[in-house]
């Protein structure tokens, strides 16, 4: 098993705009009032911990639109962009 990559401090404005990118393109396929909710959370999201906080709630609106296996897939694959932001105890994937 390879080390994780320890947590920094501060991400840049690139850095933070990469991870809501990844967030938001979860949801990309998703409609309604509440993914317009989370969308706007996203946006105004300034932490990846924050961040990594919304990924219940992205992948409530995926599994409720599609099914918990693409949920589940999606909120995975972020697992590598939050990686080095989020303490590695929180990176748990999705079973």
């Amino acid at each position: 098993m390879a080390p994780r990559k320890p947590v920094k401090s501060s991400p840049s404005l690139k850095e933070i705009l990469a991870i809501r990118s990844a967030l938001l393109q979860c949801v990309a396929d998703c409609d309604g009032v509440p993914v317009f909710r989370l969308r706007h959370k996203i946006e105004h999201t300034q932490t990846p911990q924050e961040l990594w906080m919304l990924r219940n709630d992205a992948y409530q609106l995926i599994s409720h639109q599609h099914s918990q296996n693409v949920a589940a897939e999606r909120i995975n694959a972020l697992i590598a962009v939050f990686e080095g932001w989020v303490e590695p105890r929180q990176l748990v994937r999705i079973r």
